[in-house]
């Protein structure tokens, strides 16, 4: 009864500090949206062609409770955020809860499916890189941590595109179902983090095969490659996760030049949308889904870690 009751002040607690991080997050972002530089009404009936006066502004600002003060513009937010009543989009009218929602599946699918499938090369090419320094699969981490440093994301994309779906026309990136149009996506994401995850897993592996445990296995008649991988794997899953979580927190809403290079309808083409026409909603509603799944997956990430590692905490 004891544990039932410590496990469960324990899980209080940390629902209570991802709440408290999160609402931090969004005050915050309530605040700077609306010191952003472009009023939303006057861009909103320039794009309808409508010309208007002080008077009209003024009315457009009370309809849209813009004139009352920023407390309770956020207190009225809140409120209606939780009770999932996000409003509507200025220009196309729609839900914002259902924009924003539709496009969490492709954001997802991108950035966690890219970050998976580099964890799963990184992992491998890392541990063939500390098995052998110097040799190829180091050169080739290294060459592919370099160039996602030199290279923009936007330039590989457009040259994945044209390869892929011009002149080998392997894929349909517009036209096809969301599995074809989520290849390039993701494989543009591995790309730009494979390199990162190898050499991370290098370190790691590099760092057991210089301790005593390591050469014990190996007097013992172990393989380097066995004694390398039994021993190590756990340390280098410990490194990987804290060099990983800050990039699977951005997964979701990181991802703004997969979704535009290929027109993926994601939440971070949402939210450039949004920003392009200083729709508040719609913003405000995209940035706390965003925090909401950047502070669990760093309190889970921690949490983890802490499991993996006690000696840590």
């Amino acid at each position: 009864m004891g544990a039932a009751g410590g496990g469960l002040v324990g899980a209080l607690g940390l629902a209570g500090r991802v709440a408290f991080a999160w609402l931090l997050v969004v005050a915050v972002s309530f605040a700077l949206i609306r010191a952003l530089p472009g009023d939303p009404v006057a861009i909103f009936l320039a794009n309808a062609g409508v010309a208007a006066n002080e008077t009209v502004l003024a009315q457009y600002r009370a309809a849209w409770g813009l004139d009352r003060p920023l407390v309770v513009q956020f207190a009225d937010w809140l409120t209606r955020f939780v009770r999932l009543d996000w409003g509507a989009e200025l220009v196309s009218g729609r839900p914002v809860r259902t924009e924003v929602l539709a496009g969490l599946p492709w954001s997802f699918a991108i950035g966690c499916g890219g970050l998976g499938l580099a964890g799963l090369i990184g992992t491998l090419l890392g541990f063939a890189a500390a098995l052998r320094p110097r040799g190829l699969a180091d050169r080739v981490s290294r060459a592919f941590a370099v160039g996602a440093q030199a290279i923009p994301a936007f330039a590989v994309g457009l040259g994945l595109l044209w390869w892929f779906s011009v002149e080998w026309r392997l894929v349909r990136p517009f036209s096809g179902a969301m599995a074809e149009r989520l290849v390039l996506p993701v494989a543009l994401v591995a790309l730009f983090s494979v390199g990162t995850v190898a050499r991370v897993t290098r370190s790691a592996f590099a760092e057991v095969a210089g301790e005593p445990y390591f050469a014990t296995a190996l007097a013992k008649g172990l393989p380097p490659r066995t004694a390398l991988w039994r021993h190590g794997r756990r340390h280098a899953a410990i490194v990987l996760l804290a060099a990983l979580s800050p990039e699977l927190a951005w997964a979701v809403g990181g991802t703004i030049v997969a979704e535009v290079v290929f027109a993926v309808p994601g939440v971070s083409t949402t939210l450039l949308d949004a920003v392009a026409e200083r729709d508040y909603g719609a913003l405000q509603a995209a940035i706390a889904v965003i925090a909401l799944w950047i502070v669990v997956v760093l309190t889970a990430a921690r949490a983890l870690r802490r499991r993996l590692d006690p000696r840590g905490t």
